[in-house]
């Protein structure tokens, strides 16, 4: 999954709008909770990435070779893919 960083900070800035909005939580500063959330957004963002890259490597890694695209790498890569993130948490 690839976010642009202006992606990013629409999304953080939906966030935070919402969580204001519904009255979940006060800021004390507003420019610092928008800052965590853009952080945040990035962390999630880059572990995704993680995960592709080691999917990846393992469907590509395999003895037989599976060709992209293919509806065999295609289950591959979702079995692998469910594997990382119950690593991740």
């Amino acid at each position: 999954m690839s976010l642009s960083g202006d992606r990013q900070v629409r999304f953080a800035h939906v966030i935070i709008d919402g969580i204001w909005g519904d009255d979940l939580a006060d800021f004390s500063d507003d420019d610092e909770a928008l800052r965590a959330a853009k952080r945040a957004i990035s962390k999630f963002v880059k572990e995704l990435e993680e995960i592709d890259e080691k999917v990846r490597q393992k469907v590509t890694s395999l003895k037989r070779q599976v060709v992209e695209g293919s509806p065999e790498w295609d289950t591959m890569y979702k079995k692998y893919y469910e594997e990382e993130v119950k690593k991740y948490g």
